[in-house]
């Protein structure tokens, strides 16, 4: 095989293709370069196809972090369990490409992108999807690609493709949207409560660009593509189907009108565990046949069932649960259910119940990233937790799977947008779902019920988020477009469409589709129609919590934050830790993050603590000024002066002459240890050395004549007393100090 290399200008960036030389005994591969980015993606097929009832595709996304130059966390130090960022990344490449296999594809595929080397600038995850298909277009793999996706951000008013990370960070609008020549089929959105016709134009102008990319990928599979392989594609056996039209096809059309959820499940499994024995009693072959036919018979129910429920909106536009096509399930919103938790709410909608808790820590909460993102900790976690029992069944339980990953990922994005800033709210905050039933739409109500979560915890959000998932149902030339979608129109329909945002616009978008790509105008019409349905659910929410609380739960750390000049830090800190650790013994254990920048931020329960805490900070870092009068304290005397204390870590001189206006012969005669006078700074030399005099807060006498100055004394030190930081002047970034006792 010769070596294909090409380069093409990718709106302002030189995109290429290597094929013939790496991964060659496998299906297809291509390496990618897109500027300083490379990527080798690998397709590749299994010969015989498996028996199984659906398309047995995996995709992986491996960060290899060296090429970001960057050694692997961990004790083992190298990659292991794939990253969230990884997770995300593979599922997004696997939705655009699975709608184009074909039906009744059974042979294993698996797809390996390899990321070599990463330039932030230069999306590794992009060049994932096209990478992906170009490797099944080019292998000999049936595939009806080719497929592409690009980021879309819109900055400054100005749409952008594939932007930078500066630009990404400026952006009001970051679409993915992933799609063939012909139309779009996988998008996935965060935006600023951008409006319904911006996303459009945003979506039109990233298949204008995804375009471009198949044109490229043609190019190559042009010179590049092998013969595709012989196949079979799986098909029910004509007996089975034929046993099951006579016997039980008409009762699971009529069960399908069950309303009930489990009522409805559990009639149509009835049925066809009545199928599954019948076609078994049947003569067959062996033992084998016998159970692949019976295997077959529930398939074949169910392909029953799914055309029902397909027939009954597109041509009578009835609903399994008899709503109308835009019409949402009832709803109930709650609030505080949980009294210790920092905030608690409860979203239901039909037969889909999400529980939502949010807990508030200090920032050193923030989770650590370590992927080849330039994203280092994440201050705001939204987790999604889908145990077995929400449909009332047994399973595994235990760490997330992907598709937890993934909307818990979707319900961050939509919350994200109208969060405080750190600045404004410097608390880590984690809204944690747990879905109690499920009947669809499950992390849209998440959604829905974060946003009362974070309100009732007293997080003073900008606007409240709704979600709402959006179906189709398409019949030939005429599609049905569904609002709310419980779990079989979800299953059975050709879109999932969830779209989140505020009544004032969209803050997140997730589309995926069955079919090969949807139109603009499908499009229009399911945004319009999500928009109604989003409106109805904030006025249901805004019964139960209507603005966020004024402050945060009495059980969640409360916070104050204070400014620390740089060089003060050190001072604050003490030598090895010995004042921040006083400082939190005195105060009862508060915790502070003190940042490089001098940004201090204090938490603890008690308020009365936290402002403990501050007064201590603030009488170690605080300078005295000349003209300033204190009620000192006198630390100790000697022969003609004497040391007192201002405020705490800091002392002046104060010597006999200034004592008073009349003469003083020995100042032990006047003063002691313990002793508290009023003084007055009166001076500060260069080196930071404070003097002070008494007199000076005393009405001088009448006639007063100013007597001879005595022999000047140069044994003294007032002065800010000096502690040194771990006997290091290294940068400070964010430390965390809180109690030893709760760190071990």
């Amino acid at each position: 095989m010769e070596k294909f290399k090409r380069s093409w200008n990718f709106h302002g960036r030189t995109l290429t293709v290597e094929n013939g030389e790496m991964a060659k005994q496998a299906g297809g591969s291509v390496l990618i370069r897109y500027e300083d980015t490379a990527v080798l993606s690998v397709a590749t097929a299994s010969n015989e196809a498996k028996d199984t009832d659906f398309f047995p595709l995996t995709v992986l996304y491996q960060e290899k972090m060296y090429a970001a130059g960057k050694i692997p966390g961990g004790f083992l130090r190298r990659e292991g369990r794939p990253s969230e960022h990884a997770t995300l990344t593979a599922r997004l490449i696997d939705r655009p490409i699975r709608p184009l296999f074909a039906e009744g594809f059974r042979n294993e595929v698996q797809v390996v992108n390899t990321v070599f080397s990463v330039d932030p600038d230069c999306s590794s995850e992009m060049m994932s999807i096209f990478g992906s298909s170009l490797a099944l277009c080019v292998s000999d793999i049936p595939f009806n690609g080719p497929v592409a996706g690009v980021i879309v951000a819109r900055v400054d008013g100005e749409y952008v493709i594939n932007p930078t990370v500066e630009q990404s960070e400026k952006a009001d609008l970051n679409l993915t949207v992933a799609g063939t020549k012909a139309a779009i089929n996988m998008v996935e959105a965060g935006a600023k409560e951008v409006s319904e016709e911006d996303m459009l134009k945003a979506l039109a102008i990233g298949h204008e660009a995804i375009q471009e990319l198949c044109r490229i990928q043609e190019e190559v599979i042009a010179v590049c593509a092998k013969s595709k392989m012989a196949i079979t594609l799986y098909e029910i056996n004509p007996i089975v189907r034929q046993y099951v039209d006579e016997n039980g096809a008409d009762r699971i059309r009529e069960a399908v009108s069950i309303k009930g959820k489990l009522e409805r499940y559990n009639k149509i499994d009835e049925i066809i565990s009545e199928m599954e024995a019948g076609v078994g009693e049947l003569t067959w072959e062996d033992d084998k046949a016998r159970e692949k036919a019976v295997k077959q018979a529930r398939e074949y129910g169910v392909e029953v069932e799914a055309a029902e429920v397909r027939r009954l909106i597109s041509e009578d536009k009835i609903r399994p649960d008899g709503r109308a096509l835009d019409e949402l399930r009832p709803l109930d919103s709650q609030v505080d259910l949980m009294p210790r938790a920092h905030g608690s709410a409860m979203f239901t909608r039909g037969e889909t119940q999400v529980l939502s808790v949010t807990t508030l820590g200090p920032l050193s909460d923030a989770q650590i990233i370590d992927d080849l993102t330039t994203v280092t900790e994440k201050r705001f976690m939204h987790q999604y937790n889908f145990p077995p029992f929400s449909v009332g069944e047994v399973g595994r339980m235990g760490s997330p799977g992907r598709r937890e990953i993934g909307h818990g990922a979707l319900g961050e994005r939509a919350l994200l947008q109208v969060l405080p800033s750190e600045e404004e709210f410097p608390y880590a905050i984690r809204t944690c779902a747990e879905v109690l039933e499920s009947n669809g739409s499950s992390s849209q109500a998440s959604i829905c019920a974060g946003t009362m979560s974070l309100m009732a915890a007293g997080v003073p959000i900008k606007a409240m988020v709704a979600g709402v998932a959006m179906g189709l149902i398409t019949v030939g030339d005429t599609y049905s477009i569904l609002t709310d979608i419980q779990g079989m129109e979800d299953h059975y329909g050709d879109m999932d469409f969830k779209v989140a945002g505020t009544r004032k616009g969209i803050t997140a978008l997730q589309m995926d589709i069955k079919v090969t790509g949807i139109s603009q105008e499908i499009l229009r019409e399911a945004l319009a129609q999500a928009h109604k349905g989003r409106m109805q659910i904030l006025d249901n929410m805004e019964t139960a919590i209507s603005e966020p609380r004024p402050e945060v739960s009495k059980w969640a750390p409360k916070m104050d934050m204070m400014m620390i000049p740089v060089d003060k830090i050190r001072i604050v800190i003490g030598k090895g830790g010995e004042q921040i650790d006083k400082i939190i013994e005195e105060c009862n254990d508060v915790k502070i993050d003190i940042d490089d920048d001098g940004k201090c931020v204090i938490y603890h329960t008690d308020r009365e603590m936290i402002n403990k805490a501050k007064q201590i900070i603030s009488d170690l870092i605080r300078e005295a000024k000349v003209g300033e009068i204190y009620d000192a304290k006198v630390a100790e005397v000697r022969e003609s002066f004497a040391f007192v204390t201002l405020f705490p870590g800091t002392d002046a001189l104060l010597h006999v002459s200034q004592l008073a206006w009349e003469r003083v012969d020995k100042i032990q005669d006047a003063l002691h240890v313990g002793d508290t006078i009023k003084v007055k700074v009166i001076s500060i030399d260069e080196a930071g050395k404070l003097k002070v005099s008494a007199k000076e807060c005393i009405e001088k006498p009448e006639g007063y004549v100013e007597p001879k100055k005595a022999p000047r004394n140069n044994n003294f030190r007032g002065s800010k007393k000096e502690n040194s930081h771990n006997g290091e002047g290294g940068k400070v970034e964010r430390r965390t100090f809180s109690s030893k006792k709760t760190s071990e």
